[in-house]
């Protein structure tokens, strides 16, 4: 019998702050926010994913240091200035493999993060992938977009632990 694999470990990016909000429980991840020390003021990102793995203050995971390096390392005219990544997700259950989104993995205190995300964000990125699955949770987060006319929406292609670099991010199209 095959062994289950161990998530993979990855290092938050040089010079970040981390932060995270996680449940008294520890099984949902509502807020994984990452601020970029070297600029004073600048812009922030919400990014809106499917549900978190293992990243917290002290490590990342791979879609966590993907975004990372697109947001504050590359060259994205996108992301000119960006000094904040506020990471959100559909469900904020903690799981990396085998993920089903059943309505319990949503976390009792996720919609009130996702909503002050993107409220507080200069540009939404939507980057939960392109799975069929979980429409009434997109259709929710589509929703609250709707309450901010004008607010930069950009979409991933695919899923950041899957992504590439170029030609990545499109903007939205509702």
């Amino acid at each position: 019998m095959k062994k289950p694999s161990k998530p993979k470990f990855f290092r938050h990016l040089e010079g970040l702050n981390i932060s995270a909000v996680f449940s008294d429980c520890g099984n949902y991840r509502y807020l994984l926010e990452i601020e970029k020390n070297a600029i004073k003021r600048g812009k922030k990102v919400c990014a809106i994913m499917l549900n978190p793995s293992i990243a917290d203050e002290n490590q990342a995971d791979k879609s966590v240091q993907f975004l990372e390096k697109l947001i504050f390392e590359k060259s994205t005219s996108y992301f000119k200035n960006v000094t904040t990544l506020s990471i959100v997700n559909l469900f904020a259950f903690i799981q990396t493999r085998d993920f089903e989104g059943k309505p319990d993995q949503v976390g009792p205190r996720n919609d009130k993060h996702l909503e002050a995300g993107i409220a507080a964000a200069d540009i939404v990125l939507i980057a939960w992938g392109k799975t069929s699955a979980h429409q009434q949770r997109k259709a929710r987060v589509l929703e609250v977009l709707e309450r901010y006319p004008g607010k930069k929406i950009l979409v991933t292609k695919i899923h950041p632990s899957r992504g590439h670099y170029a030609n990545f991010i499109t903007e939205f199209q509702s």
